[in-house]
């Protein structure tokens, strides 16, 4: 069978199983569970009123407890025991990782990570949204600063490598130090703990075509009548932006924030196409990936330890999308 025919068919079954899912549980409950007929019909359609939304999110209830839910303990389950999971360890395997200095630097690695892109990302899109939106050809410019994020992490890091590599003349970094008297090339990627801001570089490069892009409609958004009175009272374009501007977007500023650190946090791609985790720029996730071929169980335990990091931002996250629907 041809892909095309298969995925014509997965679409139609995908559809009419939710359309008879819907039609014949929305018919069992008013005909069967809950009839409007009766001695009292107005209490039975005011049941089934109460249990019809059910019948929509069960699907969505069944799918997120099914896929997220049952593997995330399931995991944590797993992480309590060695690698064959026949051996009760406790936290042992949390014991061992604390006490690996690999696991230290992969954590202070992805802290420094969570401090520098999130907040360079955001800053450099929000001054390069307000940039643009003041030139003629500014729709040209934000195309071509959100052209990275049609590249894969993977694809930007060989892009970058070139530009790091250790040869003035293929290195775009090491011409620059050429051209101003260089006379010996440098690897960038080798520098102990400044390595890890350069492969930053990489990630912020990329994000900041989405801080852009989300951050220039918010500012679109400001009313004309705030920016004329900062500008009445005397207000320098400096004032106007960062003390006017700024505070009327920091809820969409903080939601990019957010979203970048979550995207961050989970970065693998970069960093193993890069170094391979080498020249202490190793990461949680590339330190899992180490973990998953070995004969012990700490790889799970690594996914938890990811998955508390990243909790806490998330949570941040919710709340704020809530605060804007309030």
């Amino acid at each position: 069978m041809s892909p095309f025919l298969q995925g014509l068919i997965t679409i139609c079954l995908g559809v009419g199983g939710c359309v008879a899912y819907f039609w014949v549980s929305n018919l069992v409950l008013d005909r069967v569970i809950f009839p409007a007929r009766g001695r009292d019909p107005g209490r039975n359609i005011a049941r089934a009123n109460m249990v019809r939304p059910w019948l929509f999110l069960f699907p969505a209830l069944f799918s997120v407890t099914l896929y997220l839910v049952y593997p995330v303990v399931g995991s944590f389950i797993r992480s309590l025991y060695n690698r064959d999971g026949d051996v009760f360890l406790g936290f042992g395997n949390y014991r061992a990782l604390w006490g690996d200095d690999g696991f230290r630097t992969a954590l202070l690695n992805n802290f420094l990570w969570v401090l520098v892109v999130p907040a360079g990302a955001t800053f450099f899109g929000l001054i390069v949204a307000q940039l643009t939106d003041r030139l003629k050809w500014g729709a040209i410019a934000k195309s071509i600063i959100f052209m990275p994020m049609a590249i894969s992490f993977v694809g930007a890091s060989l892009i970058w490598k070139f530009v790091y590599a250790n040869n003035a003349q293929i290195g775009l970094l090491n011409a620059i130090r050429a051209f101003f008297g260089a006379t010996s090339p440098i690897d960038p990627l080798q520098i102990p703990f400044w390595n890890n801001f350069f492969l930053m570089v990489i990630l912020i490069w990329i994000q900041t075509g989405f801080a852009m892009v989300i951050l220039s409609a918010a500012l679109r958004g400001i009313p004309e009548e705030t920016v004329e009175a900062a500008v009445l009272d005397g207000a320098n374009p400096f004032q106007i932006f960062f003390r006017i501007m700024v505070p009327q977007i920091w809820p969409t500023i903080m939601v990019v924030w957010t979203t970048i650190t979550i995207l961050t946090l989970k970065i693998f791609d970069i960093v193993y196409a890069s170094t391979g985790g080498n020249f202490g720029t190793q990461i949680l996730p590339s330190y899992m990936m180490q973990y998953m071929f070995r004969d012990d169980g700490r790889a799970t335990a690594i996914a938890i330890v990811i998955m508390i990091v990243v909790l806490p931002v998330m949570i941040y996250n919710i709340r704020q999308a809530r605060k804007e629907l309030d």
